[in-house]
């Protein structure tokens, strides 16, 4: 009986690399691309579709036909596709939800949970177009999207205009990367820029958040931080001094709001298949940042959206004021 597992697109990296033909396709097409062993070992938990989808390849599906081509014919055995999300049905019905970074990445990925669970999002992000195909690929969900930048005030008065007299959950997503640059090589444009998405947009619109929960007596706001915010040699000045800002800000909602039925959580996330890049310089900065890189897989945006709904939703009721590393466990490194 042939126990080798039938390879398809949706088959993740780590069972090519262990299937006796598909190791060698998959490690030539990687040495190609420009991906070795230790990138593909990182990459080892992601579908192999979703993977060419996400590096931004032309023609991921012609490419991974191309792929699955090469095996020949394939024995029998099961399909190894990874890990699946399972949805709460109606885990968030007669809910409102305000999804920031909603368009692409984590954010995405929350604001589709949410709407497949049954709650209203109201999902922000710059970009119309992307909005749009959110909206378009979720036909039976209640997603009020809204083209809005968090750090323009006016902005942020179309967002609560969309969210309506009700806010149950917030999901502060949206955030902005840097150059790796180390403190004697920032900029004062590259501080300006980090801050203002990752703290000061945060902070406005949260603040408006806040009076509503504060009237209805309950909420749940999930900031999302990052591996950054839990060491030093993740990511430039800028974007770590930030996320760490995003846990001091999470720590001072969750004490003062405690007594008023409105929980703070944050979640940081490890490396993650998202659209997120930071725009890399030269220096000490980037090479120091480059010169080490904890040996964890890469996560789908679908792996942090399952804890970030866990804690929006009433099933984390007894949770507040949680740091909760999604990160595979980078941190540990």
């Amino acid at each position: 009986m042939n126990n080798t597992p039938t390879l398809s697109e949706n088959s993740t990296i780590g069972a090519w690399m262990q299937h006796p033909r598909g190791a060698d396709i998959i490690t030539t097409f990687g040495e190609r691309a420009g991906m070795g062993t230790d990138a593909l070992k990182m990459l080892r938990n992601l579908p192999l579709l979703r993977l060419l989808e996400g590096t931004g390849m032309p023609d991921p599906s012609d490419i991974a036909d191309n792929l699955v081509a090469q095996l020949g014919e394939q024995p029998g055995g099961e399909v190894e596709e990874g890990w699946h999300e399972t949805v709460v049905p109606e885990r968030f019905a007669g809910k409102t939800v305000i999804v920031t970074g909603a368009a692409s990445g984590i954010g995405r990925a929350v604001a589709s949970r949410i709407g497949r669970e049954g709650g209203t999002v109201v999902a922000v992000d710059i970009s119309e177009a992307a909005l749009a195909t959110l909206v378009d690929s979720l036909p039976d969900a209640r997603i009020r999207p809204v083209t809005a930048n968090i750090t323009d005030e006016t902005a942020v008065d179309r967002i609560m205009a969309a969210a309506g007299q009700r806010v149950d959950g917030l999901a502060n997503v949206a955030g902005l990367s840097d150059d790796f640059s180390a403190i004697h090589d920032v900029s004062d444009d590259m501080l300006q820029r980090v801050f203002d998405v990752n703290v000061f947009g945060l902070i406005r619109l949260t603040r408006r958040v806040v009076p509503v929960m504060l009237a209805a007596n309950r909420g749940s706001i999930v900031n999302i931080a990052s591996e950054a915010a839990l060491r030093g040699s993740s990511s430039g000045l800028a974007y770590t001094a930030s996320k760490h800002a995003v846990i001091g800000v999470t720590r001072s909602m969750a004490y003062m709001y405690q007594p008023y039925g409105i929980r703070v959580n944050t979640v940081a996330p490890g490396g993650t298949l998202t659209g997120m890049r930071p725009s890399t310089t030269a220096g000490l900065g980037p090479e120091r940042i480059r010169s080490f890189g904890a040996p964890v897989p890469i996560a789908l945006p679908e792996n942090l959206a399952a804890p970030i709904a866990f804690l929006l939703s009433d099933d984390s009721a007894n949770i507040n004021g949680a740091l909760l590393p999604s990160d595979g466990g980078e941190s540990v490194f």
